[in-house]
């Protein structure tokens, strides 16, 4: 039975993608040396997929930054303000594209569905003019070739591309990017073109807006797309989807389309099995049945995907199933070999990518008669232990949880009263100024961190190092006349796992790397078992800060549905089960900083959109539950104690009545990088009552945006928000950001709200 992978991670097993990045945006090193060390990334994963004995191996999912900008290079989508002559794209215009330059700031970035993944958001307009200008997935599948490789090149799919973009500035609002689908398609024809004459038998789109709630002309989009993409003879095209269930109607145009076979996700996308087995297969077409999971690291229940792919051959024929990976494997971590930090049982519960490369061929060699028993009955063993097994299951914490039903768990007064007892006590100024939480985080901070887990330097030492560390950054932004301080975050390796380290139910690979964007890497928790808190995590650094200045500091949480969100959560009980359980530990967090006298208590909330069902009719439930687990965190406090939180890099207007019932007293969100688009919805009339900060520059571009251009953002917030709410602070954190850029950038926004003050005074 044919064996297949939607994708594969691309930042290697020891991230070596990330460092040849980094160290040629510095300068230290060259493109050709970046580009050998993805020659290099790629054969390896090429040769594993061949050596595990996958039949259906892809390529062209590695990337420089993220597959969707390699599509916008692939069709010649690049903004005027590149200044893009032509020809074959290159590094200078890709990296600016993404990161921006000196002077051009980069494209919005925002999240991939509902994943911690981002993409690069494309611009189109009418006068966009496609032409083929990056080769990349046909020499890709040459160098595989080369190689020996026999591989499935993978496109993003045109119209999934087109649903993704955005019009630039010069287009009208409202603009239609699908308008623009009978210019793109003969570029995508040349590729396919292109790529079936290098020898493809096989190419994979992927159409992921497939599962989303979609209009009668977007499905009519696909069927024009397919239509003219099928008429290149010689190859057979598969369209690929995750996710979550497919809508009737999509199943219905999956099956009306000229193609030889399409993906579904079986393990996000339950319902989708049984729409299969009533709806069957069109004679001709394949189904690529994904069983295997690619968005989490536990083990698959292999005789239950058996059972699956044994039901669905029986159904549409053995011919007709192909066994694959639910997605790409890029949202999983790389390769539990690579594990020095989890013990042996929990190991046996898990799988990587590696390992679900493992899955896959195991699965479709068991339903042609060639079951591993060994394997099988390992799995099955490791099934059964985790079910049963007592560092998983807390019957106190699973109490507790249950005890939430039945309250709305709301502070005891308004926000607007809050606000005015919170200035008695603060005394801020009109437009107060704040960072969002970490400052850079420096070679030598990372060296004390490793040092003191390494047991190289005692506690002792690295005590006073991480408070020379608050001592520079609390007296830098005194400095600088920031209005809220924060400590800077110096003994925070990641914003969330942090907290898992000090939180019962939590455990952490040595090299669970998972990329986020372009270089950007991030090893999520992992949540095996029921979550609580032993003892206090953030008090003693908070109150440390607070005690060298009189001016407020930031108490600095991450919030639940972010925790959650951002971890490889356990797969044996509701999310919201899982969540609940985080927001009583963050509550006792709260209540302690509080009782340390920190009257700022930031509880970031940067993942809450992300995970929004992809499907509307899922959507309620889902901000009900984590909405009301925000509030848990916060229902204990007194009135003069300000929460504040913060989102980042997602389109948050669909979701702005759910924000404001999280009934936060201020609210720091992006809004630079994304056109400002955020402040539509206060233009549409919405009113929100509490403080908000939408960010007035964007910390992921080394770009120093100028003090009148951050002026002018905060203008237009002024004309759709009371200056007595708005807040002036960057974007995100700092945290991925050199001093040299930091000091000069905060400089400005200072200035740029002091400006204003004066304005406003006049």
């Amino acid at each position: 039975m044919t064996s297949h992978v939607v994708g594969y991670p691309r930042m290697g097993p020891k991230r070596e993608l990330k460092f040849a990045l980094e160290s040629m945006w510095d300068g230290k090193t060259q493109a050709s040396d970046l580009e050998q060390v993805a020659k290099d990334l790629r054969a390896s994963i090429w040769k594993q997929m061949a050596e595990a004995g996958v039949s259906m191996i892809p390529s062209n999912t590695f990337s420089y930054y993220d597959q969707v900008l390699d599509t916008t290079a692939m069709v010649g989508a690049v903004p005027a303000r590149y200044e893009w002559t032509g020809g074959e794209i290159g590094h200078d215009v890709y990296f600016s594209m993404a990161r921006g330059n000196k002077t051009k700031p980069a494209m919005e970035m925002t999240k991939w569905f509902d994943t911690n993944y981002h993409y690069i958001v494309p611009e189109l307009s009418s006068e966009t003019k496609f032409v083929y200008s990056s080769r990349k997935a046909v020499s890709e599948y040459k160098e595989a070739k080369a190689l020996g490789v026999e591989t499935v090149p993978v496109l993003v799919g045109p119209v999934t591309y087109l649903l993704l973009s955005k019009g630039d500035k010069s287009a009208p609002k409202g603009f239609d990017t699908l308008s623009l689908l009978d210019a793109i398609l003969p570029v995508y024809k040349e590729v396919i073109g292109e790529l079936k004459e290098a020898g493809a038998s096989w190419i994979q789109l992927d159409e992921p807006k497939l599962v989303m709630d979609l209009e009668a002309a977007q499905y009519e989009a696909f069927k024009k797309a397919y239509a003219v993409l099928g008429e290149v003879s010689g190859v057979k095209l598969l369209v690929e989807t995750y996710f979550t269930d497919l809508p009737a109607e999509a199943y219905k145009t999956l099956c009306e389309l000229p193609i030889a076979g399409f993906g579904v996700d079986l393990v996000r996308g339950s319902k989708t099995l049984s729409l299969i087995k009533e709806q069957g297969l069109p004679a001709g077409k394949t189904l690529f049945a994904g069983v295997v999971d690619g968005r989490n690291i536990w083990a698959n229940d292999l005789a239950a995907s058996m059972a699956v792919v044994e039901e669905l051959q029986g159904k549409l024929g053995k011919e007709n199933v192909v066994v694959s990976t639910s997605c790409s494997l890029l949202h999983s971590a790389v390769d539990l070999k690579n594990e020095t930090k989890l013990d042996a049982e929990l190991k046996s519960w898990m799988a990587f990518a590696a390992q679900k490369l493992h899955e896959v061929v195991a699965i479709a060699k068991a339903v042609d008669g060639q079951k591993d028993e060994e394997f099988f009955s390992a799995n099955a063993a490791a099934q059964e232990s985790r079910k049963s097994s007592p560092r998983v299951h807390n019957k106190a914490v699973k109490e507790a949880a249950a005890a939430l039903a039945g309250s709305e768990h709301r502070r005891a007064t308004v926000v607007s009263t809050r606000l005015e007892e919170q200035q008695k006590y603060l005394n801020l100024p009109i437009l107060p100024t704040t960072t969002i939480g970490s400052f850079p985080q420096t070679p030598e901070l990372r060296r004390v961190r490793r040092e003191v887990k390494s047991k190289k330097i005692s506690e002792e030492d690295y005590d006073k190092a991480i408070k020379a560390e608050i001592d520079s950054v609390v007296k830098l932004q005194e400095e600088l006349d920031i209005d809220v301080l924060v400590h800077g975050e110096p003994e925070r390796n990641d914003m969330v796992e942090y907290f898992g380290e000090q939180l019962d139910g939590f455990c952490f690979s040595a090299n669970g790397w998972v990329q986020s964007y372009g270089s950007r890497c991030v090893k999520p928790p992992i949540i095996f078992g029921d979550v609580s808190r032993p003892k206090a995590m953030t008090v003693y650094w908070s109150k440390y800060a607070q005690s060298v200045t009189k001016r407020p500091m930031k108490g600095m949480l991450t919030g639940p549905v972010t925790i959650l969100n951002w971890s490889f959560v356990r797969n044996d009980q509701p999310r919201s089960e899982t969540c609940y359980q985080i927001s009583l530990a963050i509550k006792d967090e709260v209540e302690d900083l509080e009782a340390a006298k920190i009257t700022v208590i930031q509880i970031d909330e940067a993942a809450l959109r992300e995970g929004l069902p992809l499907r509307k009719s899922e959507h309620a439930d889902y901000l009900h539950w984590a909405v009301h687990g925000f509030r848990i965190t916060t229902c204990g406090v007194k009135d003069t104690t300000q929460i504040h939180t913060h989102m980042c890099y997602s389109n948050f207007n669909d979701i702005i009545h759910s924000i404001i019932d999280m009934d936060a007293d201020v609210i720091t969100i992006e809004n630079s990088r994304s056109d400002e688009k955020l402040l539509s919805v206060f233009r549409e009339g919405v009113h929100y009552g509490a403080g908000i900060g939408p960010g007035v520059y964007d910390i992921h571009s080394p770009r120093i945006p100028p003090q009148e251009e951050m002026a002018d953002r905060a203008r237009k917030m002024l004309a759709v928000l009371e200056s007595k709410v708005l807040w002036i602070n960057p974007d995100c954190g700092l945290k991925t950001r050199k001093y040299g850029e930091v000091v000069p950038a905060l400089t400005n926004m200072v200035n740029a709200a002091k400006q204003l003050r004066a304005e406003l005074a006049k």
